[in-house]
């Protein structure tokens, strides 16, 4: 599962791919996004295709949910507390789903059309590497991109308008964009690493297009592996060059 990316690029080479009007702002010459972190998207709005900010973790199911307040529940009345499971799962924390696999589901089928496409822009992803902890039990990343160069890619991505719900119980309910990829099985690079699964990534203006406009049936061929020819595996710096936990590919 992919939890961790990097954003190291400037927004007219993102504009320069996706020819998308720019909603976002000054964005930071480099960026690592975390699980529920703003990162910059292009997204079908409407008429339009905007680079805008939006919040990576799209709602989980409601199933889900409705399980994670029902141990809640069994844990309150387990102390003699009184229950009111409506309230309960209203304001259950949904942490988001970052990473979208089985596009078949129920669940991800209304925002499979083009009006909820969108582009993840990133220069390099991490998969965690357990083959290779180090002293003190912490495993290191293994990070991926397109050449030594890091070009600018795209994750295959959905987003959703507008999302209300609890995240965190310390923020309350909020209203809010929110995002997230799809995976597929891995390639050849990815593969060793992290035999599950690896994003969906799209490098060419042809498949851009292709996400942002075809209908589904068309645009569901483009969740695949990239080629192996196409990724690869950067070498990670030790900690004695004095890198920093980014280039060391530590978990941070």
């Amino acid at each position: 599962m992919c939890n961790l990316y990097n954003v190291s690029t400037n927004q007219d080479a993102i504009r320069a791919l996706t020819k998308a009007l720019d909603r976002l702002g000054n964005m930071p010459p480099t960026l690592d996004v975390y699980p529920d972190y703003p990162a910059p998207i292009v997204r079908n709005n409407g008429q339009e295709r905007e680079l805008a900010m939006v919040r990576w973790g799209m709602p989980s199911s409601k199933r889900a949910l409705f399980e994670a307040a029902s141990k809640r529940a069994d844990k309150l009345r387990a102390k003699g507390k009184p229950v009111d499971f409506d309230e309960l799962l209203r304001m259950e924390p949904d942490g988001g789903t970052t990473n979208i696999r089985n596009t078949a589901s129920q669940h991800w089928r209304p925002w499979l059309g083009v009006g909820n496409r969108c582009l993840v822009p990133l220069t390099r992803f991490a998969e965690p590497d357990p083959l290779s902890k180090i002293e003190g039990g912490r495993t290191p990343n293994a990070w991926f991109a397109g050449g030594p160069d890091e070009p600018l890619m795209f994750f295959a991505g959905l987003w959703v308008p507008q999302w209300q719900g609890v995240r965190k119980m310390k923020e309350g309910w909020i209203n809010t964009d929110l995002f997230a990829f799809l995976t597929t099985e891995p390639n050849g690079i990815v593969g060793p690493i992290h035999p599950k699964a690896m994003p969906v990534i799209l490098r060419t203006e042809d498949e851009i297009e292709m996400w942002m406009r075809a209908p589904w049936d068309e645009a569901k061929a483009l969740q695949r592996p990239l080629p192996d020819e196409q990724l690869m595996l950067l070498p990670t710096l030790s900690v004695e060059t004095g890198g920093t936990a980014r280039d060391q590919g530590m978990l941070i």
